[in-house]
């Protein structure tokens, strides 16, 4: 009975499915997140009879065949990287990126991540460093007798030390793009590392090359919809169920031919 199989291929999906959901949901407030959408391949054929095979020796074709699929498959989990809302956070270190672009950002075991998360902070030698105390790049210093702090929309980052009438430039925060950004690798913690599907970064400052502004003293917020989020959800939940309705019915099949012995 191959529809106990193929049923247990769409529970298998559907279970998937939900867990996607239940991340992205999870996710509601996380600065920057990007939601993903599980998607889905139908799996291989058993042809019984075949399209275009001939049916009789004068060379009449068959115009529809006859096939049964195995079931489906969980293909991918695309994550889909709109624009979150922009936040006012009040706080001069937290950035927002309005449009394309990712903050670099140095690990330490000496690879290169990517963020959407400009929730910066500094550390005790006063360089500007993510919630885990990560550089970005380049390497920004704010000097201790460093005053009120401006960020501007190309990413110049701008300090008035003391005794000084005129703000001293510190530094300028660069940004990287992605030619399929949706081929990143997310390893959590709101970071993202190059993969050989994304494409090599392409680094410039904001507001070039199609990258997009910072906003100094704002947050970008997740992209989850709760109400998609749901809907969604209710509508795996239902599949899951049919998909269990079918392997109760190919069972009650099941059990009345074993009757007849």
């Amino acid at each position: 009975m191959k529809a106990l199989y193929i049923a247990a291929t769409g529970m298998a999906a559907q279970e998937r499915n939900v867990e996607v959901i239940s991340n992205n949901i999870a996710n509601m407030r996380t600065t920057a997140f990007k939601r993903q959408r599980a998607e889905f391949q139908d799996l291989l054929y058993q042809n019984y009879r075949r399209a275009g095979a001939q049916s009789s020796a004068s060379g009449t074709e068959i115009p529809v065949g006859v096939a049964v699929g195995s079931g489906v498959m969980t293909s991918a989990t695309a994550r889909i990287m709109s624009q979150g809302n922009i936040s006012p956070t009040q706080k001069e270190l937290d950035i927002a990126i309005k449009g394309e672009g990712f903050f670099v950002v140095n690990l330490p075991d000496g690879r290169t991540a990517y963020t959407r998360d400009g929730s910066f902070e500094r550390d005790s030698s006063g360089q500007i460093v993510t919630v885990d105390g990560y550089s970005i790049q380049p390497g920004i210093i704010i000097p201790a007798n460093a005053g009120s702090i401006s960020i501007s929309a190309d990413g110049m980052v701008e300090a008035f030390l003391d005794g000084q009438t005129t703000p001293t430039q510190l530094g300028q925060i660069q940004l990287a793009n992605f030619v399929n950004k949706a081929g990143l690798e997310a390893i959590g913690n709101n970071l993202f590392v190059e993969t050989g599907a994304s494409g090599t970064a392409q680094i410039s400052v904001a507001g070039e090359n199609g990258l997009g502004n910072l906003q100094q003293g704002y947050l970008e917020l997740s992209n989850v919809n709760s109400v998609t989020e749901i809907a969604d959800l209710i509508s795996a939940q239902r599949a899951y169920e049919m998909n269990a309705r079918v392997i109760s019915g190919a069972d009650e099949m099941l059990r009345s031919a074993t009757k007849m012995f």
